[in-house]
């Protein structure tokens, strides 16, 4: 694990290096009307078929090798799973997590202290046992002693019931923290409670309450958030109202930043991901889940409104009811140059996508296609 942290740091200052000159690349002013395209993008890849039923991706960059990477999702079923495909769509059958016991979302963070070394971790909401679950990557050894229990003391019908888990790295200090979301909680602003993960000293994570914040409309529920690491802020999509914006960093508060994508949504606003650029710019996207398409938004917000987020595009694509996402805008291989978008669907399969396909003519690309940060949107 030291040679992949090495490497890891390595590619990291390749990165940075090769997107120092950002020039053309800024994006443009946001639209006076947002474009909505008529066209129905295809995915490049539809993975093979899980048992039950897909609900959210995350991917993880391979820092040796990222054509190497791996697309995690979950199977949200009493007898679930998290599964592990590679670049092609292939299920890799010896790391796939059986037993699960409604597995709902999935989020990936770099460099976990665990016994004194780094480790890249993935961390899964077990809804019907109300735990975290937590694996090593990629080879997806469990260390969570069975399960790490939240929503501790919650008594409200479906208040500890995990759905949506977000993971932030704080840069200041490589803290973890897991945000976690529920089928349901209270419209007091605490809703969502936010843990910081540690080693426990025996080789396994604990994790400990750290904060409990986050409005909710008492619509829906709460089930897609995501976390911008380099720019400090946690979106999460109240789901028959809009995303909600926040600051990542506890120490900042519980102040609500933004509301925004509040309109022309069909059943729910659902999963959310962040391609990011070095300069600070980039895009979220919300999945429009009725609709079978997403609202694109700037990431950086309007000229010097940081959390002004107008709505800059809406593309149309194939997956069917999409609840969860994940895009990076990492230089996989020759197919996924400019980055990878990939969305689950209803079909029970994730479906990878083209960045450049979702962009367009219309948003920018990446700098060579890379970007500094290995790190998940959602």
């Amino acid at each position: 694990m030291k040679n992949l942290t090495t490497t890891f740091s390595l590619f990291t200052l390749l990165v940075t290096a090769a997107c120092s000159n950002q020039g053309a690349n800024h994006l443009p002013a946001t639209p006076a009307e947002p474009i909505v395209s008529s066209e129905v993008v295809k995915p490049a890849i539809i993975t093979d078929t899980v048992k039950h039923d897909t609900d959210d991706p995350a991917i993880w960059i391979n820092p040796a090798n990222p054509a190497e990477s791996l697309i995690l999702g979950t199977d949200k079923n009493e007898d679930g799973a998290l599964y592990v495909f590679d670049l092609k769509g292939k299920i890799i059958a010896d790391k796939v997590v059986r037993g699960l016991k409604r597995p709902n979302n999935v989020d990936i963070a770099y460099g976990f202290m665990l016994n004194g070394q780094p480790v890249d971790i993935a961390v899964v909401t077990e809804r019907m046992t109300h735990r975290l679950r937590i694996y090593t990557l990629p080879d997806m050894r469990p260390i969570d002693n069975g399960g790490i229990p939240v929503y501790e003391g919650e008594t409200g019908v479906e208040y500890r019931d995990l759905m949506g888990i977000a993971l932030y790295k704080q840069p200041s200090s490589d803290k973890i923290f897991a945000i976690a979301g529920r089928k349901t909680g209270p419209t007091d602003g605490t809703y969502l409670w936010q843990y910081l993960l540690e080693d426990n000293g025996q080789g396994a994570v604990k994790a400990t309450i750290v904060r409990k914040f986050g409005n909710y409309s008492g619509i829906k529920e709460i089930e897609s958030i995501a976390v911008d690491n380099e720019l400090g802020y946690i979106y999460y999509s109240d789901e028959g109202t809009g995303v909600r914006k926040y600051y990542a960093d506890p120490a900042k508060g519980n102040e609500e930043l933004a509301l925004f994508a509040s309109t022309g949504f069909g059943k729910d606003h659902e999963g959310i991901s962040i391609y990011k650029m070095v300069d600070g710019t980039g895009y979220i996207l919300v999945s429009d889940q009725g609709n079978n398409r997403f609202h694109i938004f700037p990431r950086e917000g309007a000229p010097d409104k940081p959390h002004q987020h107008d709505l800059l595009k809406i593309v149309n694509v194939s997956t069917l009811d999409s609840d969860g996402s994940d895009v990076t805008s990492i230089s996989l291989n020759n197919q996924f140059k400019n980055g990878l978008f990939v969305a689950m669907s209803s079909d029970k399969t994730f479906q990878y996508y083209r960045w450049e396909d979702i962009a367009g003519k219309d948003l920018k690309l990446a700098p060579n296609g890379v970007a500094t940060s290995l790190a998940k949107k959602k």
